[in-house]
């Protein structure tokens, strides 16, 4: 009996591809980057700081240009195509920054009801933000991260985890088809970090989403990702499996980097929210 080969949808392809930083004189942050991405896998990026994790995302994102290379983006070229066509495209992603762009005044339910902007016109996107709709559904992305009880409440008022919290909140309101997630534990105790990754991988399965999380905590994502992206100086230094990622790579990974043994061990600085620049929130 002859076996017929289906061809896998993919959500991404990178072939060769460079992008150069938006300041700092245009000096490259990624380097021949070859990349396929099926639709609803789920990898981690993981590598020491300034490896180029969150430009990567970005660039998934369409928010950064390529300046070389092929990227291609559901089977398209994002940026041969129209503003208007790119536009909608990017409403099948969503970015959540490690800083998220929260209004310091607006409440967190109109914070996470956000996450429904690309899916509203512009008079019913206006009367949300005077009369919250869909409250239940907030409430309950919400309480999937224990803030069911900050519905309410002012961003300001909230911890930098809990905004962290709040912005993946807004992801579970979304519709988007590739989740892109930089560094989500930066500002969380172990507990909340287990709660968030498997709160992800468990909404990216039940819509056959593809999410794609940078960590710093390499134990968390050797744990529950299956495939691993390794990324240094802008380079892929691996990109494999997780039964085939050995300790002696995340080693070579982290060499010289003051971070390597927290990293290993999956610790983060819990003392103060993180201030990495946003990036942009689809």
């Amino acid at each position: 009996m002859m076996t017929v080969s289906v061809p896998v949808e993919t959500s991404y392809r990178l072939d060769n591809l460079t992008v150069r930083h938006l300041a700092a004189g245009q000096a490259a942050a990624l380097h021949g980057i070859d990349l396929a991405i099926a639709r609803g896998e789920q990898l981690a990026i993981i590598g020491p700081s300034g490896a180029g994790k969150t430009t990567l995302l970005a660039t998934l994102a369409c928010s950064h240009q390529p300046a070389s290379g092929l990227f291609q983006a559901f089977g398209v070229a994002p940026w041969d195509l129209t503003q208007r066509a790119r536009h909608r495209l990017r409403a099948r992603l969503f970015l959540a920054p490690q800083t998220p762009p929260l209004p310091p005044r607006q409440r967190v339910v109109t914070a996470v009801l956000a996450g429904r902007l690309p899916q509203w016109n512009l008079w019913r996107a206006l009367v949300s933000l005077i009369k919250p709709s869909d409250l239940d559904a907030a409430y309950q992305a919400l309480a999937r991260f224990h803030l069911g009880d900050k519905l309410y409440a002012r961003v300001d008022r909230l911890s930098g985890g809990e905004r962290q919290r709040c912005a993946l909140a807004r992801l579970l309101l979304s519709n988007a088809q590739v989740l892109l997630v930089d560094e989500p534990l930066s500002a969380l105790d172990p507990a909340l970090s287990q709660l968030t990754i498997a709160t992800l991988q468990q909404e990216a399965t039940a819509r056959g989403a593809t999410l794609i999380c940078s960590l710093h905590q390499v134990d968390i994502a050797r744990a529950n990702f299956p495939r691993i992206v390794g990324l240094r100086d802008g380079r892929i230094a691996f990109d494999l499996p997780r039964a085939d990622v050995t300790d002696a790579m995340i080693a070579q990974l982290y060499k010289n980097d003051a971070t390597a043994e927290a990293a290993s061990r999956g610790e983060a600085d819990y003392s103060t929210p993180p201030t990495r620049a946003a990036g942009a929130c689809f």
